[in-house]
């Protein structure tokens, strides 16, 4: 950009700085929610919860399910950003 066009489009610096800050925290939140590896820790420990008797069949099954289906998303989440 030239000295004339900087000089234009000054009164928008904050609303840059805004969008910027927000990009910033989306990608960070994105980064968070997407990331598998607490999703299989919760896979491992609800496997012991299982071995140790602390929880029955039909609550492992129901919660690994759910819990597979967000590897599925996330899964499907990577697939797409990276085309």
């Amino acid at each position: 950009m030239g000295l004339f066009t900087q000089l234009l489009t000054l009164p928008l610096a904050p609303v840059r700085g805004v969008v910027w800050v927000v990009e910033q925290v989306t990608a960070a939140a994105e980064a968070e929610y997407y990331d598998p590896a607490p999703v299989w820790a919760a896979l491992r420990e609800l496997e012991r919860q299982l071995q140790a008797g602390e929880i029955d069949e039909e609550t492992f099954d129901r919660r690994e399910d759910e819990l597979l289906d967000r590897l599925d998303e996330i899964a499907a989440f990577e697939a797409a950003r990276g085309q």
